[in-house]
């Protein structure tokens, strides 16, 4: 199986300063009105380690999450991605970063409904220009790893949910991605699927060293990373390991 990679750095994979986020919303004919989502965010992530992000409904955890992963930018502060100022890439530069450095596993696993399991965990690479038959090779290997390599052949309307999240873990780790962001990936699943699931994220980092960074609201879920950040009104509020 293709290894993970690995950084012997003692810089920081994610560092975060001063982040600050408004957005600038109409207000119905009358001009844009700003609403700020995130104050002065600053937070170091080391390889390696395994983050939850927790915080209630509009607390700006998924915001914070949008700019880890390059989906977002923010509004001031700056973000260094394994030494990189992130501000300074183009959009070009952006697009291989989230491709070939970060892997993202969302609630709604957003698997291709017309596509075998096969080819949605394949897709990563044929994006990156990686031949198909090196691409499916390379898929296969990470569906079973997952416990999938069965299921290469089946859509995701012919898989439980439990499964399709699986899928989604696999097409993440295709690219041997620096960084994992999970955006609340047990959120559509029931209790012992989605301990299944944390079981897998916990091997990952622990076996491969990957680093993880999840998004959740569910303490239980929170309870099997090593790390928790709280973030309420857009601020760090609590940062600190998780009890063993």
């Amino acid at each position: 199986m293709t290894p993970l990679r690995h950084h012997a750095s003692s810089e920081p994979l994610i560092k975060v300063e001063n982040l600050c986020k408004i957005y600038s919303l109409e207000n119905g004919g009358n001009g844009t009105v700003n609403s700020q989502v995130l104050f002065d965010v600053s937070l170091t992530i080391n390889r390696g380690e395994f983050v939850a992000i927790m915080g209630h409904s509009g607390s700006g955890k998924s915001t914070l999450m949008n700019i880890l992963g390059c989906l977002d930018t923010p509004t001031s502060g700056s973000y260094w991605l394994n030494g990189r100022d992130i501000a300074k890439l183009s959009d070009d530069e952006l697009a291989r970063v989230r491709n070939r450095n970060i892997g993202f596993v969302f609630q709604g696993f957003n698997l291709l409904k017309r596509m075998t399991a096969l080819d949605n965990v394949a897709a990563p690479l044929l994006y990156a220009g990686v031949s198909r038959s090196e691409s499916r090779k390379r898929a296969l290997e990470r569906l079973q790893q997952t416990g999938l390599g069965k299921f290469a052949a089946y859509q995701p309307n012919q898989l439980s949910g439990g499964q399709q999240q699986r899928v989604a873990i696999s097409r993440a780790l295709v690219n041997n991605p620096q960084l994992i962001l999970a955006d609340e990936p047990t959120g559509n699943l029931d209790t012992q699927t989605s301990g299944e699931i944390m079981t897998i994220f916990q091997q990952l980092n622990r076996e491969q060293g990957i680093t993880i960074v999840l998004v959740t609201h569910e303490d239980d879920i929170a309870a099997c990373t090593r790390r928790l950040v709280r973030v309420k009104d857009g601020r760090v509020v609590h940062d600190d390991e998780v009890p063993a």
